[in-house]
């Protein structure tokens, strides 16, 4: 004789599934809504395979964005998000597009947009939601229907397959390249122009770098042939000087463009990212020529291209700190100024593991081949997988057998869980 369960049905034979609500109600303990662990219990029920629906239901769960640990010593993790940013506002309207002196509507660029434009010396500047969309924007704006000169040495592919030949075609703009792989004089640039050009185009080979037999042609040199020079610098560098930190520009930063020099240069316009260098939020700048950005600002595309409330908020805060001076409240320049000495006494204080040099690098298509002296800590063994199934996923990297977690791209307060998590691998 057979007994209803408490769901007033009877329960399962060997040839009946189970109950979908019965199995998904045994999956509460996951941090998930109720909704999508019946969609779990409803896969694994599918699947003939209804003890599956626990690890279904946690995959679900384990997808989901969350904070993490970045132990690997990549500054700007293009997979973590590159430069950390924190976000802590409450919950109340924002005057995203309000005057509050005139009480009427006002516009994006009068609060962050205005404050990187003093910040990089351009006499205004826009914010978008990346450094792709910005030079996309700059160029279907500015050269739709004309001819944009570009070195063929710039000709670049940055990560995701966004080549600026194809970017060139997007925008509607003719692609003109003149010099060679390798090397690109001032006379190259001169023998293409035409009444048809538009736009002289550099970029930064932010993601690559070419050594020996080479020449390149700088912004100063264009802007003497009169079409505007437009200047993707991509990583998004301030201020070469640096002065937002106490010892001025590390020796690592070498001979990457920064925007203030470059418009400063006769560069028309600049454009970068501002999830890299710029160390905030995922975002994209075009600074410059205030005739050129309000060209870009009333294109149909920037209504497409604008950022949220949020992020204009993250980068007011990004870029009132180097308007103080203060790049200890930047996170990204606070790990890429640290001393390697006190990585090491970190490494050390946690107690377990090996303490290493290491070396960490920028990343996010950012000073390329770059390393940068740090230190951590190596355990023997492949123990990521476990690192990464922590309450606080925790991502390191392999490196000739151990288990390497570098100190650079951890934030200090974090050291006690990566003790712990270490201890808990079994590590000695």
């Amino acid at each position: 004789m057979t007994t209803a369960g408490d769901d007033g049905r009877s329960p399962p034979g060997p040839d009946r599934p189970p109950s979908i609500d019965r199995l998904a109600r045994s999956l509460a303990d996951i941090d998930l809504p109720h909704p999508l662990l019946v969609d779990a219990a409803r896969r694994a029920v599918a699947a003939g395979q209804p003890a599956s629906a626990r690890s279904r239901a946690q995959a679900t769960a384990d997808a989901l964005l969350r904070p993490v640990i970045n132990a690997t010593g990549v500054l700007l993790h293009t997979n973590l998000g590159r430069a950390p940013v924190a976000v802590d506002q409450p919950a109340r309207y924002q005057n995203v597009e309000f005057d509050l002196a005139t009480g009427r509507r006002g516009a994006r660029s009068d609060h962050a947009a205005a404050l990187i434009a003093r910040l990089v010396g351009a006499e205004a500047a826009l914010v978008v939601n990346n450094g792709a969309a910005a030079l996309l924007l700059a160029l279907s704006a500015l050269a739709r229907g004309g001819r944009v000169i570009t070195s063929r040495g710039e000709l670049v592919e940055i990560g995701g397959g966004f080549r600026i030949p194809e970017v060139l075609a997007s925008s509607g703009a003719d692609l003109v390249e003149v010099g060679t792989t390798n090397r690109t004089r001032l006379d190259d640039y001169r023998r293409a122009l035409d009444d048809h050009t538009a736009l002289i185009l550099k970029v930064h080979q932010s993601n690559y770098s070419m050594v020996g037999f080479t020449a390149a042609v700088g912004p100063a040199a264009l802007s003497g042939l009169g079409p505007p020079v437009v200047y993707d610098i991509g990583s998004g560098l301030v201020d070469s000087a640096v002065g937002w930190l106490p010892g001025g520009p590390p020796a690592w930063l070498r001979a990457e463009p920064a925007a203030r020099q470059t418009l400063a240069d006769g560069a028309a316009l600049v454009t970068f990212s501002t999830d890299k260098l710029f160390g905030g939020p995922q975002g994209g700048v075009i600074a410059g020529r205030a005739d050129l950005v309000a060209a870009c600002a009333g294109h149909p595309l920037a209504r497409a291209l604008r950022p949220g409330g949020l992020v204009l908020a993250a980068l007011q805060a990004t870029a009132l700190a180097y308007l103080r001076g203060d790049g200890a409240s930047i996170p990204f320049w606070r790990m890429a100024a640290l001393d390697p000495a006190e990585l090491a006494r970190r490494a050390k204080a946690l107690g377990v593991g090996t303490v290493v040099e290491c070396r960490s690098v920028a990343g996010g298509g950012s000073l390329p081949g770059l390393d940068i002296p740090s230190a951590g800590v190596a355990v023997d063994g492949d123990v990521t997988a476990g690192l990464r199934r922590r309450p606080v996923p925790i991502i390191a990297r392999m490196d000739d057998g151990r288990t390497v977690l570098d100190l650079r791209t951890v934030d200090p307060a974090d050291d006690p869980e990566i003790g712990a998590a270490l201890r808990a691998s079994g590590a000695p």
